[in-house]
């Protein structure tokens, strides 16, 4: 379980970023934080990942305190990150300096045949395509077995196919032992096809506006109805206006 408990988040130039957070993540969930630019979303996936610690508040998993990097988070960036000199299987191993090779090479084959990679192994990055570096980057995060994932705007980057691609095949990953997840996305379809509970994050400081609980079966058909009534709703939770210049605002009021 993780657990984020009246979080505040201020940094030494006095800009906050985010303001009394209380959000519990249940083991096995896929909750994504929603919201336009500046609202807090990567700050907290930070604060989970002990990047940063709380200015108030407490962050835990499984009740333990988390204030400094920690072995129970893998985190998925939306660049892949990988080092270009290395091969595929030793970006993977990136980080597994304490196990003997042999444990290294089977937890590295085992996590590249979970994200459909494992004949690529030997090649190195500038061989792959976009999506196949970013399955490589859920390998490097998966290789610990961590409690949770933690996926910051991870598809992001990619066209429109690959990332519709990726995305259940993220979800057919999750399936496997089902890890929590806590993505961050400005993506609204993204968020409802891949999960169990969003939190709309709005304002300046970024706080909780409101929680939704996705209730559609899975597998998700994105031409549904219900599907398309859910991206209205969430649509309409975010305040697209925080987003124009002070004078647009008052212009859209006046109006």
């Amino acid at each position: 379980m993780l657990q984020i408990e009246n979080v505040t988040k201020q940094f030494k130039n006095g800009f906050i970023a985010l303001e009394d957070a209380n959000i519990q993540i249940d083991t096995g969930e896929i909750v994504s934080l929603v919201g336009t630019s500046g609202r807090g979303k990567s700050s907290l996936l930070r604060l989970v990942a002990g990047l940063d610690v709380p200015t108030t508040g407490r962050v835990a998993i499984a009740n333990k305190t988390i204030n400094s990097p920690h072995s129970a988070a893998g985190i998925i960036f939306q660049e892949p990150r990988l080092m270009p000199w290395l091969t595929v299987k030793q970006n993977v191993e990136f980080g597994l300096e304490h196990l003997s090779p042999t444990e290294k090479t089977r937890l590295s084959a085992t996590t590249l045949e979970r994200v459909g990679l494992a004949q690529f192994a030997r090649a190195l990055p500038r061989q792959l395509s976009g999506g196949m570096a970013q399955r490589v980057a859920i390998a490097r995060a998966l290789v610990t077995n961590p409690a949770i994932l933690l996926l910051d705007e991870p598809f992001s980057a990619l066209d429109a196919v690959t990332r519709i691609k990726l995305q259940e095949h993220l979800l057919q990953i999750w399936a496997y032992d089902r890890p929590t997840m806590l993505l961050v996305t400005h993506d609204i379809e993204e968020a409802v096809v891949l999960s169990d509970r969003i939190i709309v994050m709005r304002g300046n400081p970024g706080h909780i506006y409101q929680e939704h609980t996705i209730d559609l079966p899975r597998p998700r058909k994105r031409t549904d109805l219900n599907f398309q009534r859910w991206k209205e709703q969430l649509l309409n939770a975010l305040d697209l206006s925080e987003d124009k210049p002070v004078e647009d605002r008052n212009a859209a009021i006046r109006i």
